[in-house]
């Protein structure tokens, strides 16, 4: 079980104490591996995963089942927050980038939080704002800025996340994120930013 003193995730440690053990109390610590798949586009939203380490990528799958990264969430947020605007199916698909851990909440439990009280509410709106704002200014980058320009936004937003200079990733997955091919990448990775792997 969860506390209010033992989470890195920033929504949760964001709530008044007593509205943590009201509402929270019965979160499930959850493993997050590197490529597991939280939701597919048309899954049901059972369950709202509040990040406790690593990252993970909301991408948007192409009729040519190419996929391109629209949103990006770490310790600062929460998957599966359109269960709180009543929400059903995710419209996109949650993907691990970099493993990690979670507290998974079941989403009706989390809706019924959300509804009853304006503290919970009001944190959860701050960062689904936040998210909105994140996948239009991504929409933007991915429209007039170099391979080059992205990389270095995309690897910055990582490293915000992990608070770390090492990104255990492959050129490959990169370029997947960024919707470009690898060589794109390849070529464009500014050495500076972080250590990527060449698995």
């Amino acid at each position: 079980m969860a506390s209010a003193t033992n989470t890195q995730n920033r929504l949760l440690a964001a709530l008044p104490p007593a509205e943590f053990e009201r509402y929270f109390s019965e979160l499930r610590p959850v493993s997050l591996t590197q490529r597991q798949v939280l939701y597919e586009p048309g899954a049901p939203l059972t369950h709202v995963y509040f990040i406790n380490e690593g990252v993970v990528s909301i991408l948007t799958k192409m009729a040519d089942a190419t996929t391109i990264e629209v949103g990006m969430i770490g310790i600062e947020g929460a998957v599966g927050t359109a269960a709180l605007l009543g929400g059903e199916t995710s419209s996109q698909q949650a993907l691990v980038q970099v493993s990690g851990s979670a507290l998974r909440m079941n989403a009706a439990e989390c809706k019924l939080a959300f509804d009853q009280s304006p503290a919970v509410r009001a944190v959860m709106m701050h960062f689904i704002e936040a998210l909105f704002d994140l996948s239009a200014q991504t929409a933007a980058c991915n429209r007039l800025h170099t391979i080059e320009q992205r990389c270095a936004r995309w690897l910055l937003m990582a490293h915000d996340r992990l608070e770390d200079d090492i990104m255990p990733m492959t050129q490959e997955f990169l370029a997947s994120m960024l919707g470009v091919r690898r060589a794109g990448v390849t070529c464009g990775a500014p050495g500076s930013f972080a250590t990527i792997t060449a698995a």
